[in-house]
């Protein structure tokens, strides 16, 4: 298939990044930027019934499911072509029983010093599904209603046995060497396993003596995980032997420190005994409020981005860190090292279009990142629609979904 040449732009950016005359790393540069506007939409099940106005946007969302924006990314083919994912929609179990998990292929064209419109074309990759029944609690599409109202669960939920946001809260994917996907989920948390198209291979696969306020098989049991704090980052090795799913938040008894599992994809069991002493520990900033994501840079660094709960003219943290298996602190934390502030960085070709010559990306929820060639990253928001106000906090209309090419200093 023939494809506008501009969407391979990436490819010219990936060269080798020069030191600076002085001899220092140059400052990390916009190189890209692409926008998926807030308000596009893929047909399927009503969605919004169990959430407000916000920002101007009225629900219901008739026939139709807005695509938001994305919790993970994945380099599809390294040509231009990226799979993103949406989380469970609309930020609460209890919000998004009709929200339908799925996988999206973006095209984006980026503006580039060379030029080009900034845009992406998005479409449904697939959507995540039980044909088979291996989910052992019950699901949304189980039900003659969605939980707690009168309203009928949308037939083509219930017949294809389509997995919602209400079922789990999807916040992390990768795509492995068998062309599977394993999905990092926060609601058990679990990871879940599907072929290619979306099916669930197998029952969600738990970890061993974590529990979230919202797991479904919670019963009477304590929970030792908070509500939202499972899996919202995951690292696959650049062998694609392993598992890395980061837990977003601290296990109760342990604030401060967020803990990184192993999950050996050949035995699909995790490495370790005791959630309590993982293989490899993290130290949050105090300033930061999660870790939204964790991306291998290779066999042993990674990039973690950390956040802040503001966005816009409250947005105070959200910065990037390199982090090596192979250096730990006295105490065994792992060391880190700032190698981008989100909210303030150059921006010499204007490509923002502000005339200030920087950058900041001013999203709450700034929780996908991808490494690309050459020192170059791609990062994308999740814009929480419609309710996402960072960007267009003046005129009070929600986030775009924001696709940015930064051009990184050296790593050590």
């Amino acid at each position: 298939m023939n494809q506008d040449p501009m969407r391979f732009a990436r490819k010219t950016l990936l060269l080798p990044l020069m030191l600076a005359a002085c001899g220092e790393a140059p400052e990390p540069t916009l190189k890209g930027i692409a926008l998926l506007p807030a308000d596009r939409f893929v047909s399927g099940p009503t969605s919004g019934q169990f959430i407000e106005p916000a920002n101007g946007r009225t629900p219901p969302f008739e026939r139709r499911q807005p695509i938001g924006g994305f919790s993970a990314l994945i380099d599809a083919d390294g040509l231009g072509s990226y799979l993103a994912l949406p989380d469970n929609g609309f930020g609460t179990r209890e919000s998004s029983p009709d929200f339908v998990l799925r996988v999206y292929e973006l095209l984006p064209v980026f503006r580039t010093p060379s030029g080009g419109p900034g845009s992406i074309e998005a479409a449904p990759a697939f959507v995540l599904r039980d044909p088979d029944g291996h989910i052992p609690f019950p699901i949304v599409a189980d039900l003659e209603l969605y939980p707690g109202s009168d309203i009928p669960v949308d037939p083509l939920i219930r017949n294809g046995r389509l997995l919602t946001g209400a079922d789990f809260d999807v916040e992390s994917f990768r795509l492995v060497a068998d062309g599977t996907f394993y999905f990092g989920d926060e609601f058990g948390p679990f990871l879940l396993h599907t072929d290619a198209g979306g099916n669930l291979l197998e029952p969600p696969i738990p970890l061993p003596g974590v529990w979230s306020p919202q797991h479904p098989l919670l019963g009477d049991r304590e929970p030792n995980a908070p509500r939202s704090g499972g899996f919202e980052a995951m690292a696959l090795s650049v062998d694609e032997t392993r598992l890395y799913p980061m837990l977003e938040r601290p296990l109760v008894g342990q604030e401060g420190q967020l803990n990184i599992y192993e999950f050996d994809l050949e035995s699909r069991a995790y490495t370790h005994s005791d959630p309590y002493d993982p293989p490899f520990k993290y130290r949050m900033d105090p300033k930061a409020v999660a870790v939204s994501e964790m991306t291998a840079v290779d066999e042993a660094r990674f990039l973690v981005i950390e956040r802040d709960e503001g966005q816009g003219p409250t947005a105070r943290w959200k910065r990037v860190f390199l982090v090596d298996f192979n250096q730990v602190d006295a105490e065994g934390f792992l060391i880190k090292t700032e190698v981008l502030d989100l909210l303030d960085f150059a921006d010499p070709h204007d490509l923002s279009r502000t005339g200030t010559g920087r950058f900041t990306f001013p999203y709450e929820t700034t929780e996908a990142l991808v490494v690309l060639d050459g020192g170059l990253v791609g990062i994308i928001n999740d814009n929480n629609y419609p309710f996402g106000l960072g960007r267009h906090v003046d005129v009070g209309q929600p986030d775009d979904s924001e696709f940015i090419l930064v051009q990184m200093e050296p790593l050590p």
